[in-house]
């Protein structure tokens, strides 16, 4: 096919035209430098090592390009790769590099700041620890706390080993009991304090409080006296035979007491003939606690 070299002409010269127009627009766009503070990105940080010292969040580069490209850059355009392959344990300097610099195609770095930085480097961790609830508040008057139950009762943590010998447990986000009345159960996440510690899966722990009706206290008087214990063979005699005690528990456990519910006694383990001032111990069930016998102490003469 022959050649034309003036077909399409038209088309041709509206070509140089726009050419022309364009060259004209970035010639008089003109080189300019900057500097900007850019993100630092770690990279390739070595399996079972962790940054213990504090990491700079951001660095100073000095950038070139067109006015108008500098003027188009945004947030995360630019960011400074700091590669840790081949990093070991300790206090370790690496260098900020300008061509390490990710940038835009058309803009160059000139200058990095700071140009090394310092990181300390631990080996990793793992470690089992309990979890501890913030419970908050007062229950409504007339009540009380009482048992605390959480679920998981432990997690695994991940971090420097250093840290974690420092961890004794972790603990979750507040469980308000203000003027509870009843038993209270929320679900609330678990975390640890040292941020430079985390959990090796997220977890969220069911806690369950306890409320229940505030202890009462009651006096009984003339309450018998017991021993126990006394060897074979032996007779034994208390003087005063009687005491009175002062028991809390349930107030509905409490009221319904009699004399013959209590069992105050005194231990006669080991004991030969003789005189002894001995203790008066609780004899009460486990609902309900002895505070205190008057007298607390009664002699006990053993033939």
């Amino acid at each position: 096919m022959a050649w034309h070299p003036f077909r399409n002409l038209g088309v041709k010269a509206l070509s140089v035209v726009l050419a022309s127009i364009l060259w004209a627009s970035v010639s008089r766009d003109q080189v300019v430098e900057r500097s900007i503070q850019v993100p630092i990105e770690f990279q390739n940080i070595p399996a079972g090592l962790e940054i213990v010292s504090d990491t700079p969040a951001d660095a100073d580069v000095r950038v070139r390009g067109t006015s108008n490209m500098l003027g188009r850059l945004q947030p995360g355009d630019v960011v400074a790769v700091l590669d840790l392959r081949g990093a070991r344990p300790g206090e370790r300097l690496f260098h900020l590099l300008a061509d390490e610099v990710r940038t835009p195609f058309g803009i160059s770095v000139t200058q990095v700041s700071p140009p090394t930085v310092s990181l300390l480097l631990e080996m990793s961790g793992r470690k089992v620890v309990p979890v501890v609830p913030d419970v908050v508040g007062t229950p409504a008057d007339g009540h009380v706390q009482g048992a605390l139950g959480v679920e998981p009762a432990t997690v695994e943590v991940v971090g420097p080993v250093s840290r974690l010998a420092r961890l004794e447990a972790a603990t979750t986000e507040a469980v308000s009991i203000e003027g509870a009345r009843t038993t209270v159960k929320d679900e609330v996440n678990i975390g640890v304090q040292d941020n430079a510690l985390r959990l090796e899966r997220p977890r969220a722990a069911l806690v369950t409080v306890q409320i229940q009706p505030s202890p009462i206290e009651r006096t009984i008087s003339n309450v018998a006296v017991e021993f126990r214990n006394l060897a074979a063979g032996r007779t034994a005699r208390i003087e005063p035979d009687t005491v009175a005690v002062t028991v809390s528990g349930p107030r509905e456990i409490v009221s319904a007491l009699t004399r013959d519910d209590l069992e105050p006694y005194v231990d006669l383990s080991n004991l030969g003939p003789g005189r002894y001032t001995l203790p008066v111990e609780a004899g009460t069930s486990r609902e309900v606690s002895l505070v205190r016998s008057e007298p607390d102490r009664v002699t006990v003469r053993v033939r």
